[in-house]
């Protein structure tokens, strides 16, 4: 299997299907095509998210600012599955994730057909030789060789304070429904469910689902990745609470407040 993930909208994936289909015979899974363009921070974590829920694959992530320029293309060994890229970050938290030892390999390839479009003549044709020589070789690979730089990414960890009921963390990414997702993991305010929490000393109610509130109301919950999210009822919670990537949130709790 190959998935595929990227920011290029339409029609380009095409043509990286095109490629591998021509190199290999891979199941082709797409991931999606909408990550926001050119954000590799929010490509990272959507991935991080997404691929421990695939068997062993190998995975070709595409966001790539830096496309045409001097940075190096990275194909990265986490466990039984591969994941090809650009050597900007993209790729290590979800490597993590799917692995407790990650090894990092630099691809070298040949002039590619255009600077803009490597995705196309650089990473699909990567994914596809990973893919017929099998992860467990890439170090047998001629392309490949272990990377002594390599960019790294990770995400901020929040401060928590369990004694004070109090934790601050940001926003690190705005999902397609307009909930905030921070990272303060739910678990700190399990006692205020059902209640509320301060969200920068606005009093806001923790609930477990959108639904407990009226359309259009704000709440705190925590959602499918774990950690607290501001969420909107058939709204976009970015926009209510005034919050967008980066964003400092300080949260604090009392147990018996109600909301």
């Amino acid at each position: 299997m190959i998935t595929l993930a990227s920011d290029f909208g339409v029609p380009y994936p095409a043509a990286m299907r095109g490629v591998i289909a021509s190199d290999c015979d891979a199941r082709m899974i797409d991931i999606t095509h909408q990550f926001p363009r050119q954000d590799v921070r929010t490509a990272a974590f959507w991935l991080r998210e997404v691929l421990p829920y695939y068997p062993p694959a190998v995975h070709c992530a595409v966001v790539d600012p830096g496309v045409g320029t001097d940075r190096s293309a990275l194909v990265v060994r986490a466990g039984e599955h591969a994941l090809v890229g650009p050597d900007n970050g993209l790729l290590l938290p979800a490597a993590r994730q799917l692995a407790d030892t990650v090894e990092v390999f630099e691809w070298a390839y040949d002039d590619p057909g255009s600077a803009t479009f490597h995705g196309r003549d650089v990473f699909a044709p990567a994914a596809a030789t990973v893919h017929d020589s099998g992860v467990a070789a890439i170090d047998a690979l001629d392309r490949a060789t272990r990377a002594e730089e390599h960019v790294d990414r990770s995400f901020p960890e929040p401060t928590i304070e369990e004694s004070n009921a109090r934790a601050v963390g940001e926003v690190l990414v705005v999902d397609g429904f307009g909930n905030a997702i921070t990272n303060v993991p739910g678990t700190v305010c399990e006692s205020a469910m059902g209640g509320v929490i301060r969200v920068n000393d606005e009093r806001v109610p923790v609930e477990r689902s959108y639904a407990t509130r009226d359309p259009g109301d704000r709440l705190v919950t925590v959602g499918s990745h774990g950690n607290l999210e501001l969420a909107v009822n058939q709204g976009r919670g970015e926009n209510a609470f005034g919050v967008t990537t980066g964003t400092t949130i300080k949260f604090e709790w009392e147990i018996d407040e109600k909301a």
